[in-house]
């Protein structure tokens, strides 16, 4: 994806999701919040200040994953699909009229954390990494890592809670647009039309937004 100019908001393809990415600001004024307030407030045409989102699970009531929207609702009146974070200076916020969304940042590091690759990166894309030269690898673990956080978040609360399970295109040979390539069974039958859109982001950050069937 090409990059957008701070705070302008960004059309996915498919026509029913929308994405705004900004700097946190002085003093981090702008979070992931507000800025999410403000994607809405901006396809619903009402004021930010109006917009109320829920922080609990649609399914334990628990105070953990994306949020949804008490208010406004969509054109059509059905619910919006949301969700926003942040990671170093960077705050991204997806809002969607038909198709769940999660958003996943990660900061790029030169080294893995012990442990980390293991749990998190299916075998066949440790080994695609282990073929890159270290600041190409570094990038690339980096969008992995955030296209399955985004995924996770997207789906909610589920019992999928291996991601070393479930290998998604590598970075680089997919043109920003990802795939999931081998899948897990909590996912279903709708997993082959999950789409993850890395965004094009300053500084030493990855953000990438999955988009669900």
């Amino acid at each position: 994806m090409d990059a957008a100019a701070d705070g302008e908001i960004v059309e996915l393809p498919g026509g029913d999701a929308r994405v705004v990415t900004a700097a946190r600001g002085r003093r981090g004024g702008l979070g992931p919040e507000l800025l999410l307030r403000r994607l809405l407030a901006a396809g619903a045409g009402v004021p930010a200040d109006d917009v109320e989102l829920v922080h609990s699970c649609e399914t334990c009531g628990g105070n953990h994953g994306r949020p949804t929207v008490g208010y406004p609702t969509t054109p059509s009146g059905a619910p919006w699909f949301v969700d926003a974070g942040a990671a170093g200076e960077l705050v991204v916020a997806a809002a969607a009229t038909r198709r769940r969304v999660g958003v996943g940042l990660e900061l790029v590091s030169a080294a893995a954390l012990e442990g980390v690759d293991e749990a998190a990166l299916h075998a066949s894309e440790r080994a695609a990494l282990a073929a890159l030269d270290p600041p190409e690898q570094a990038r690339a673990r980096a969008i992995l890592w955030a296209r399955k956080s985004a995924l996770l978040r997207a789906i909610g609360h589920t019992g999928f809670t291996e991601p070393s399970t479930l290998a998604v295109s590598m970075p680089g040979n997919d043109e920003g647009i990802g795939r999931i390539e081998r899948t897990v069974p909590e996912l279903g039958p709708g997993w082959r039309g999950v789409r993850f859109h890395d965004l094009a982001v300053p500084g030493a950050v990855v953000a990438s937004v999955a988009v669900l069937v």
